[in-house]
C-alpha cells in the first residue's frame, strides 16, 4: 500500500510543478480570460468610462507585463477584440489601451499616421525611453472620457519607444508628430494616467 501512496505523491508533485510552470508572467487571470473569450474575436468590448465609479478606479491602476507569445491563443483573441473595439462605430478612435476595456495588461493599438496608408499596429509592453525637449500643441480626446476634448502643450514632438511585437521581437524606434501623441496618450493609460492630468499640469504651469 505504501508504494502506491509514494507513487501518488510523486505524481501530485509533478502535476503541481507543471501547473506552477504554466503561471508565467503575462498570462491572463481566469476572470480576464472569461471577459476576453465571452464573445468572438471580431466583437468589440465595452469601453470603460471615468463617469462610472468602478471603471474609474480600474482606469487609475497600473497595468502588468505581457509575455510575447505567438502561440498564446488568448492573447491573440484579446488583441483582435481590442482592435475591434477601437474601430467600432461607437468608438472610432486612433488608439486604445487594454485598461480601457478592463484588462490591466501592457497592450495598446496605435494608428500609425507616420506610415503609408496609416495602418493600425499592436504593441506589447511599450515604454517611452526618451522624451525630446521640443513640445507640440495638439487637441486630444479619449474614448474613456465622453464628450470632451482639450488642447495640450505638454506632449513631446519626438519620443523614443521600445516595445515587443506579438512575434516576440523587441524593437526600439523614434516616433514624431501626431503619432507620438497617440503613443504618449496610450502609454499613459498603462500607467493609470489620463490626458486630463496633463491639462491640470498646463493650468498650474500657466499660473
Amino acid at each position: 500500500m505504501r508504494p502506491i501512496i509514494n507513487v501518488l505523491l510523486i505524481v501530485f508533485a509533478l502535476v503541481s510543478c507543471a501547473n506552477q510552470k504554466d503561471l508565467k508572467p503575462g498570462n491572463f487571470s481566469k476572470d480576464q480570460v472569461a471577459l476576453i473569450t465571452a464573445l468572438d474575436s471580431d466583437q468589440p468590448m465595452r469601453v470603460f468610462k471615468i463617469n462610472n465609479t468602478k471603471d474609474s478606479i480600474l482606469l487609475r491602476q497600473q497595468s502588468g507585463y505581457v509575455k510575447p507569445d505567438p502561440n498564446d491563443i488568448t492573447l491573440k483573441h484579446f488583441t483582435n477584440r481590442l482592435f475591434a473595439t477601437v474601430r467600432d462605430s461607437m468608438s472610432l478612435g486612433v488608439g486604445i489601451a487594454a485598461p480601457q476595456v478592463g484588462i490591466l495588461k501592457n497592450i495598446i493599438w496605435v494608428q500609425r499616421f507616420d506610415k503609408d496608408d496609416a495602418p493600425f499596429e499592436v504593441y506589447l509592453n511599450p515604454k517611452i525611453i526618451n522624451y525630446y525637449e521640443e513640445k507640440q500643441t495638439r487637441r486630444e480626446g479619449c474614448l474613456s472620457i465622453p464628450n470632451r476634448a482639450e488642447t495640450l502643450n505638454t506632449r513631446s514632438k519626438v519620443i523614443t519607444i521600445e516595445y515587443d511585437t506579438l512575434n516576440a521581437e523587441h524593437v526600439t524606434e523614434d516616433v514624431a508628430d501626431f503619432t507620438s501623441v497617440i503613443f504618449q496618450h496610450e502609454i499613459d493609460h498603462l500607467n493609470g494616467i489620463l490626458f486630463l492630468d496633463h491639462l491640470n499640469k498646463d493650468i498650474k504651469d500657466a499660473k
